[in-house]
């Protein structure tokens, strides 16, 4: 009775091992195997089947079974490796991965062990097979993120290290980072100090001290010398790991920082420049929300037109609209609130400003607003216009002063055109008298002979209204005028008129005028005054120049292969003068003892002005000639 209770609880305690070896196969996803290699007959335990997606069966399972489980592409080195084993007594140890009967493929790892006889001939192989499709699955998870994390570190030039204060790890990236071969391991504190650069050396080491002695992180910038020589500015980072308030550690990153740091002191360098440069023009940028009254960007330059402080930004505002001239201030504000309004650019040409010390300052505002951008959105320059307003008022000034200086210059060549200008106003005038005498004798006959006298009476008003034209022509010359009449002049009139007003002069002097003008030159918009100026300015310098010996005077106009109108007065005089010739046109210089030396001053003012130029060259032979050009679309004078 006890022996059958005993194998009861046998029995009992067999059954309870084998369910508890069957949970814990289940469990771990893991069977047995045992093949009958005499018989080829293959025994799987419960989990094994349910590894290979079969249903548990008594009884052992075909190999021909087995081997359609096995995925095609493993069969053959799944049953090499055991025949290896068999023949060669190694463990069989294979990774492969099987097709369960749904389609569904997983991996397994296989481990087993051949039984021998006494005489050493096999006749069993054990083994086991474990699912590892998770695990395998995770470890290619953790490669991939690993080799994702090693390419970020590698683009974003970033590595990675740890301390626990006993060791320390690097990534490949700090390696490749620093210029140390990874194959000799992290470097010494010796080592890692050596290759920084000698003046940064000192901080490193204050800085991993600091950290070692009280646990505090870091963050630095430094450079460090590569083996070619080669300069890199490397950041640092490093945080204390603390768990459960106790110290472990440290981790961080080091990050080459050479372009960007590159990048800085390139930004920062252009940033001196423009800061230079808006000084020195008194320009300065600006970025400005009017409507909410933000200021987002102002310039150095910008807050000192306005006589602040760049130390002093932040600056309200309203503290740059107080600086406003009271006069000026409810225009400038209309003008912004408009544009605002409107979301359209503007630009105040002039306002001034009253600065903290007191002086007055002229300004120029532009705006632009992009309508993309919040309303009241602007960016803008402005402008110290202080200094062209004085030179504008300044400039106003030298007109009038030359505009004084140029009829003093007719006035005084009325002088030495006294005589020419008497013969020509007395030969109409005599004509006229001579032709009235007629007329009346004309009207004594008895009877009265009007045809004669008619005729008579018509060479007075000939005579008389040439004497007019003269005496028009040369008070319209002399008259004193501050603007020029523009209007539309045929430069070969001018001539021909300046020779007809100084052919007595030259005559008188035995000196012959000749000219070649260009037929078919296009009419320009002048002064027809200014123009008769400069024309007799450099026909008088001609004269002048041969009165003693007499000669010829020679003008030509034509057209240069740039366009422009071009009139040479040539002359057989002296020449130029071989110790000043570059100082003729200069005001006030003159090598004639009566001379003002302002003539040839007075004509490269005007001519210059026009946009044209004026210059002289020796001739070959005797003499020199004057040139001086003129753009075919003249603009105004001043």
């Amino acid at each position: 009775m006890n022996a059958i209770v005993e194998s009861e609880a046998l029995t009992r305690d067999l059954q309870e091992s084998k369910a508890r070896l069957e949970e814990a196969q289940r469990i771990a996803h893991l069977g047995y195997w045992v093949w009958d290699l005499k018989t080829d007959r293959v025994i799987w335990s419960d989990e094994t089947y349910r590894i290979f997606g079969l249903s548990p069966q008594e009884g052992p399972i075909d190999l021909a079974r087995v081997r359609e489980l096995i995925h095609p592409e493993d069969r053959d080195a799944v049953f090499r490796t055991a025949e290896e084993a068999v023949l060669n007594g190694t463990r069989p140890d294979s990774e492969h991965r099987v097709v369960r009967p749904s389609g569904e493929v997983r991996i397994v790892h296989s481990q087993g062990d051949v039984k021998r006889d006494a005489s050493g001939q096999p006749y069993q192989m054990f083994g086991t097979v474990q699912d590892i499709t998770e695990r395998k699955s995770a470890e290619e998870t953790l490669r991939r993120t690993q080799a994702h994390f090693r390419e970020g570190q590698r683009l974003a030039h970033m590595g990675s290290w740890t301390s626990d204060g006993s060791s320390c790890s690097w990534s490949d990236e700090l390696f490749e980072i620093y210029g140390f071969d990874p194959r000799n391991g992290v470097p010494t504190t010796e080592q890692f100090l050596a290759i920084h650069h000698p003046q940064d050396r000192a901080s490193v080491a204050d800085a991993l001290k600091m950290m070692h002695e009280q646990n505090r992180g870091c963050d630095v910038t430094t450079r460090i010398v590569r083996s070619g020589g080669e300069l890199r500015h490397i950041r640092c980072v490093g945080i204390p790991v603390v768990e459960q308030g106790e110290f472990k550690g440290f981790r961080g990153v080091g990050m080459d920082v050479t372009e960007h740091e590159l990048l800085t002191r390139e930004l920062r360098r252009e940033q001196a420049y423009l800061n230079e440069a808006q000084s020195l023009a008194h320009i300065g940028s600006w970025a400005t929300n009017f409507a909410t009254g933000q200021i987002h960007h102002n310039s150095d330059e910008t807050i000192r037109l306005h006589g602040f402080d760049p130390r002093q930004w932040p600056i309200p505002l309203e503290r740059f609209y107080s600086t406003i001239h009271p006069e000026d201030e409810p225009a400038v504000r209309a003008t912004l609130e408009n544009a605002v309004r409107t979301r359209t650019d503007y630009d105040i040409h002039e306002y001034r400003i009253c600065r903290p010390d007191g002086t007055i300052r002229f300004l120029r505002s532009f705006g632009h607003h992009d309508p993309s951008q919040e309303i009241g959105e602007y960016v803008g320059i402005t402008m110290d216009i202080t200094d062209r307003k004085r030179a504008e008022e300044e400039r106003e000034k030298l007109r009038r002063l030359e505009a004084d200086l140029a009829h003093i210059n007719r006035v005084n060549m009325m002088g030495e055109l006294a005589a020419a200008l008497a013969h020509e106003l007395k030969q109409p005038i005599a004509a006229s008298i001579t032709s009235a005498n007629a007329c009346l004798r004309w009207l004594a006959h008895d009877p009265p002979d009007l045809e004669r006298a008619r005729a008579a009476a018509a060479r007075m008003e000939r005579d008389g209204n040439r004497a007019a034209d003269v005496i028009n022509s040369l008070r319209s010359f002399y008259k004193t005028g501050s603007s020029a009449e523009r209007q539309s002049i045929d430069v070969n009139e001018i001539a021909q008129e300046m020779i007809a007003l100084l052919r007595t002069e030259a005559a008188r002097h035995n000196i012959t005028i000749r000219a070649e003008l260009a037929g078919d030159l296009p009419s320009i918009l002048a002064d027809r005054v200014q123009l008769q100026q400069v024309l007799m300015n450099l026909m008088l310098n001609a004269i002048e120049a041969m009165q003693e010996a007499g000669g010829e005077m020679m003008i030509r106009s034509g057209a240069t292969s740039e366009g422009q109108l071009i009139i040479s007065i040539s002359d057989t005089g002296v020449g130029l003068p071989a110790e000043s010739a570059d100082r003729i046109f200069d005001p006030f210089h003159t090598t004639k003892p009566q001379g003002t030396g302002m003539g040839l001053a007075v004509t490269r003012s005007i001519v210059e002005a026009y946009g044209g130029r004026v210059w002289a060259s020796a001739n070959h032979g005797h003499g020199a000639t004057f040139h001086f050009t003129l753009p075919r679309e003249v603009e105004g004078h001043r």
